[in-house]
């Protein structure tokens, strides 16, 4: 049966950003996922997830300057003591959360671009490097332009292409279903194909990113699928939900702790 973790930056926004971590457990969820941490102190956030009894599945390493419109710096030359500077900060984060997952951003630059590219591989380089002394695994994930117009990270094969050319052992792939099915779809295939590299999954609805309960995609057959295949990770729900979240978790009531 799959592990989901709540995505408490588009899920439970009825509630302040800690009372995210009760409202997500009291709903049934065992793990929790974010975009960004940084705002709250990582203790704080530590004290939540141990008194509801909840797994820290994954974060993102900062992403630059977000409210500016950055959206990730790995692929931005000149940044690269920013970027430093972040893996630091997330590190500790992670000390205190218990994180084995960091999600690395490449940020909005042209994928044509060779300095671009050059930068990006030294950046997951240097940050695979720096997560793999504590045991961490450092993801990358292809975003689609719909959503995020000019990201750096724009296709499924050129994210695997790289994670098999730099070889390292705890690179792996963050296969969001919303973003594979609107760039390729093709989706259960490539779930098989790219399992072996995979470290985390995220799903919504398409095209409207809402609950995984209809739309485009056959979500019962895809949790079948991931079952089938042997996946042990988290699945991420990262949607944005219709209406209030407690009100939009029917496909989630076979999966709740209760």
């Amino acid at each position: 049966m799959p592990v989901f973790a709540a995505n408490l930056t588009m899920m439970f926004n009825e509630w302040t950003f800690l009372d995210r971590f009760d409202a997500a457990a009291e709903a049934g969820f065992t793990a929790v996922e974010y975009l960004f941490p940084y705002e709250v102190p990582p203790e704080a956030i530590a004290e939540r997830l141990i008194r509801n009894r909840l797994e820290q599945a994954l974060f993102n390493l900062p992403p630059g300057d977000w409210v500016a419109g950055e959206r990730g710096i790995a692929a931005l030359p000149g940044r690269f003591d920013e970027l430093k500077s972040g893996v630091d900060k997330a590190l500790d984060y992670a000390a205190a959360t218990g994180a084995k997952r960091l999600h690395l951003m490449a940020g909005l630059s042209d994928p044509s671009d060779p300095e671009a590219a050059s930068c990006y591989r030294r950046s997951i380089a240097y940050t695979a490097g720096r997560l793999a002394e504590r045991s961490i695994d450092l993801l990358i994930e292809p975003i689609n332009g719909r959503n995020m117009p000019g990201y750096f990270l724009d296709d499924f094969a050129k994210a695997e292409r790289l994670i098999a050319e730099l070889a390292l052992p705890n690179l792996k792939l963050q296969f969001d279903v919303y973003h594979r099915q609107i760039m390729h779809g093709d989706v259960a295939m490539a779930l098989r194909h790219l399992l072996p590299v995979t470290g985390h999954i995220q799903i919504a609805s398409v095209p409207s990113r809402h609950e995984p309960d209809g739309e485009e995609l056959n979500y019962s057959y895809l949790f079948e699928e991931i079952d089938r295949l042997g996946y042990d990770g988290y699945v991420g729900c990262e949607y944005n939900p219709r209406g209030s979240t407690l009100d939009g978790l029917a496909w989630f009531n076979p999966f709740r702790r209760s």
